[in-house]
Order: C-alpha cells, then sequence, then structure tokens
C-alpha cells in the first residue's frame, strides 16, 4: 500500500495485485455491457508511436457530464458521495461560473458564456467546461501516480464554446458534449510483458475514508431496442455528391481551402456491445480503440486511427492522418497501391495542408522553434485502409498544461479543414445531422499532468438496438464527388463487418 497527498489535500492509497492475464480484458469487456466504465485499448504497433496495451475499470464512484455549459457532477455510490464535499469546495469560488448547487449526491453548475475577449494564444483560458475539469484536475494532482484521472469521451460540440456560431443542425435532448469517469479501480494490461495488473485507490477526505465502502454502481446495461430498422443514411443517392461540388464551389470562392464532410450510416445490432468490441479489434486493430458504456443506454465502441493529442511533461505530439487508399488483395497489390497513394498530388496537398493548420495549432501553446515533423507521410496499413501520417511534437511552455494543448488543436483539421472556423461553419451549414461524438476525442486526462487522446473516428455509437457510424472525406478543390462518396462507405465498411460478424 502506497499513500500520497493530492496537490488539493487529499490523501489517496493506492495498491496494486497481479491480475490474471489471459482473459483480462475480455472479463472487463463484459462486465462494461451491464455497468458503466471505460476500456482503452491499443491493438496496433509502430516504432516511436504506438505499443499494444489495454486499460480500463467498471464501476466509477464519480461521473461528470455536460451538456452545453450545463455540468454535473454525479456520485455513483457511497465512495463517490465521500468526494462530492471536496469536489464542491474547490468549484465553488470559480469565477468562471454562473450558477453552482452542490447536494449529497451531485453537483450541478452553469459555466457562463466568456464576454472577454482574448487573443487566441489564450483561448483555451475563456470560461468552458474545461475550466472545470482544470479545478478538478489540480485537486486531485500528484505526480506519485501515473494511471489515476478522468476517462472518457468528449463531444465535437464542445468546440462551439470557443467557436460560438449559429447552429443550423438541432440536437437530440440525449445528447451529451462530455462524458468522463473518475475510476477508484483500473486494470493495466501490457502486452509487451503479458503482464496484467489492477490497481485500487481509496480516499481520505477530511478525516472520513472509503476504505471498507462498497465499489460497485448501480447497473446501466445495454438496452436491445425494438427491432424497427433506422435509414441507412442520412444521405439519399448522389446527395453526398452534390454536397461535394457545393464545397468546390466554395474552393472557387476562396472560402475554403480544404474541409471535412461526413454522412451518418446505421443499421440494427443486436449483439452486446463487448462482443462487437471484440469483433472489431480482430477486423480492425488500432492505437485508439475503445469500448464505453457511458450510462444513459448509450456505448461508444471504437477503432480510431488517429492519435489527437498526446501530452507526457512538457511533450505534446500529434499524427495527422489525411490520405487513403483501399488495402490491396495481397502484399503485391498492398505495394502498387501505396505507391500510389504517394504519388498522388491531391494526397499529399491534404496532409501537407492539415499538418500546417496542426504547427499552426502547437505554435500558440509551444516554445518557439520547438515544434518539429519527426515523420513525414509515414505508412500506416489498417484492415481495409492504408494512410498517410505525418507525426508532429513541441515543447509546450512553461505556463501551458495539457488542457491547454488539447484545446489549441480542438478540433483536429483532418475532421474540420482549413481555415478551421469557416470550416467548422460550413460543416454546420452542409451536413445533415449533427455530429454528436464523431470528430471529437476519446481518451484520458491523468492527475500527474499527462494526457493521451484520440480522434472518435471509425467509432461505433450503439443505442436501444442501432448502431451508429459516421464516415468522412477531406475535400479539395480537385475533389471528385463519386470518390469521396465511395470513400466514405469504405472507411465505414470495417465497422459494419464487425456489426456483421464478418472478417
Amino acid at each position: 500500500m502506497q499513500s500520497y497527498q493530492t496537490q488539493g489535500g487529499l490523501t489517496v492509497h493506492r495498491s496494486s495485485a497481479e491480475a490474471d492475464y489471459p482473459g483480462a480484458r475480455e472479463v472487463l469487456a463484459g462486465k462494461l455491457d451491464r455497468q458503466r466504465g471505460v476500456l482503452l485499448s491499443s491493438s496496433f504497433e509502430f516504432p516511436g508511436r504506438y505499443t499494444r496495451w489495454d486499460m480500463g475499470f467498471a464501476d466509477p464512484p464519480v461521473m461528470i457530464t455536460a451538456r452545453g455549459r450545463e455540468m454535473a457532477i454525479q456520485a455513483l455510490n457511497a465512495r463517490g458521495a465521500l468526494l462530492l464535499p471536496a469536489m464542491a469546495e474547490a468549484l465553488r469560488p470559480m469565477p468562471e461560473l454562473a450558477a453552482f448547487e452542490a447536494g449529497a449526491e451531485r453537483i450541478t453548475l452553469t459555466v457562463r458564456t466568456p464576454t472577454e475577449r482574448l487573443p487566441e494564444e489564450e483561448r483555451s483560458r475563456l470560461p468552458s467546461v474545461f475550466s472545470v475539469l482544470r479545478v478538478l484536475r489540480d485537486l486531485f494532482a500528484s505526480p506519485e501516480d501515473a494511471h489515476l484521472g478522468l476517462y472518457g469521451a468528449f463531444g465535437y460540440d464542445l468546440v462551439f464554446q470557443f467557436e460560438p456560431m449559429p447552429l443550423r443542425l438541432p440536437r437530440g435532448a440525449d445528447q451529451r458534449e462530455l462524458v468522463l469517469y473518475l475510476p477508484d479501480e483500473i486494470l493495466v494490461v501490457d502486452h509487451l510483458r503479458s503482464a496484467a495488473t489492477l490497481y485500487r485507490y481509496d480516499f481520505t477526505v477530511g478525516g472520513k475514508g472509503t476504505e471498507g465502502l462498497p465499489r460497485e454502481t448501480p447497473a446501466d446495461g445495454y438496452r436491445p431496442g425494438n427491432g424497427i430498422a433506422p435509414p441507412e443514411s442520412d444521405y439519399g443517392p448522389g446527395e453526398y455528391a452534390a454536397m461535394v461540388e457545393r464545397a468546390r464551389e466554395s474552393f472557387a470562392r476562396g472560402d475554403l481551402f480544404e474541409v471535412v464532410l461526413g454522412q451518418t450510416f446505421a443499421t440494427l445490432c443486436p449483439d452486446a456491445p463487448s462482443a462487437l468490441f471484440e469483433r472489431l479489434r480482430r477486423v480492425n486493430p488500432s492505437p485508439y480503440g475503445a469500448l464505453m458504456n457511458l450510462g444513459e443506454g448509450e456505448f461508444l465502441v471504437a477503432a480510431s486511427p488517429e492519435m489527437f493529442v498526446r501530452v507526457e511533461g512538457s511533450r505534446i505530439e500529434t499524427c495527422p492522418i489525411s490520405g487513403t487508399i483501399k488495402r490491396g488483395r495481397d502484399a503485391l497489390e498492398d505495394a502498387a497501391n501505396i505507391r500510389t497513394l504517394l504519388n498522388s498530388a491531391k494526397e499529399e496537398s491534404e496532409l501537407t495542408m492539415c499538418t500546417d493548420v496542426d504547427r499552426n495549432d502547437k505554435s500558440r501553446v509551444c516554445v518557439p522553434g520547438s515544434v518539429q515533423v519527426i515523420g513525414r507521410r509515414q505508412i500506416e496499413m489498417y484492415s481495409r485502409l492504408i494512410h498517410t501520417v505525418d507525426h508532429v511534437e513541441g515543447t509546450l511552455l512553461p505556463e501551458r498544461d495539457a488542457l491547454d494543448g488539447f484545446l489549441s488543436h480542438a478540433w483536429a483539421v483532418t475532421v474540420t479543414g482549413a481555415p478551421k472556423t469557416w470550416a467548422i461553419r460550413h460543416v454546420e451549414a452542409e451536413e445533415r445531422s449533427a455530429r454528436r461524438w464523431y470528430g471529437g476525442a476519446i481518451g484520458r486526462l491523468t492527475f500527474d499532468g499527462n494526457m493521451n487522446t484520440g480522434l472518435t473516428l471509425r467509432t461505433i455509437r450503439l443505442k436501444e438496438g442501432v448502431a451508429e457510424v459516421r464516415a468522412g472525406a477531406t475535400l479539395l478543390h480537385d475533389s471528385d464527388p463519386a470518390s469521396e462518396e465511395a470513400e466514405c462507405h469504405l472507411k465505414a465498411s470495417a465497422m459494419f463487418a464487425a456489426i456483421r460478424g464478418a472478417g
């Protein structure tokens, strides 16, 4: 047992024990069919970038959610209720809040709409839900542990807290922009060492401790739904191609340089989320896989290929992906397709533009001269697709932290376009439905100050027996409408192979 004190004065007691390596992930995944929690899974290797690991938990004591600027911090059991008074004490004095109410099991608050104007370099410090996350992180902050933190999903609409604009598309009453959990038990699986470790945490707050309190939380399982088939897509035949043509008109006027427009596909899915997750890992290994039970009957099953923002100490990394071609039937056809991809001026232009914007994003929060492209047009091969990827790093300024780095990039040019603000406006004007989680991020913000997130791509949203997959294509002035529409279908195909149980 190790004990340490956090920056906010809480005492954390940590113990660890070996867990069964074979099957540890599968057992946790099965539990998430019934209980809230998160499983993050990397099943893809790339030297100097990605290794294979799993990390997750069920039955977290605290859940944090946001709808617009309204937030709730909910104790899910008695262990969480013991933590809430310390959270309330830390949050109550915040000048960024317009409303605050603390109860025994729930804190509700509203973040005020900013009236001040700050330079672009300071926008991450505007009042937002991230102001609350920063205070909570600081309450639990300590360099003594690398795993304890906030885990979950960041929705696309969070960008409007920093880029306010009229929203044309309706948002569902059930849409949430943020779901994060604070766990007190974390499974870590290291596939390189073929080892699994279970970390358990107890907390002492104001002389009261969580030791001996039950860790279980109320069940919130998968609900199969009514079996009524949803529309297969939010676009009819040729409608996406027509949207591409309208984007080309914007390029010709000089309104945009590039834009990423997506469409949603849907089908019935009677299978449990854990079964879908395991099939997707086999069908489409990826560095940012995930199974998340977000409560309210909503699940995310992810196989994202793209790092969003990773911060370790002062080092910040991103890996923009742009440039796509299908896998071949054999190694020779793969090689021919890679040659075609690398020789494509259009695909090279897409990635160059994405990386230029990404470097600008970093320049707002990084030490001058530290931003470098350390990998250029590198090939990453997935089950059905081949991508070209850049690897960009920088060194955060001493006064900046992981959340500053995260927000400086929100959201990635690879899911929005350039110029970014105009591309976000174009997406809102042209797409048929709100993006929900697509184009946001999944991952963790740990209390040692680090952060590791992937873009929410190649992700299945499950609710009431319906599986939704959103996929997009990067459009330029010379885009071919039919080809871009076909790319969306190709990107979604691995997800639907997993839903159907195909290989």
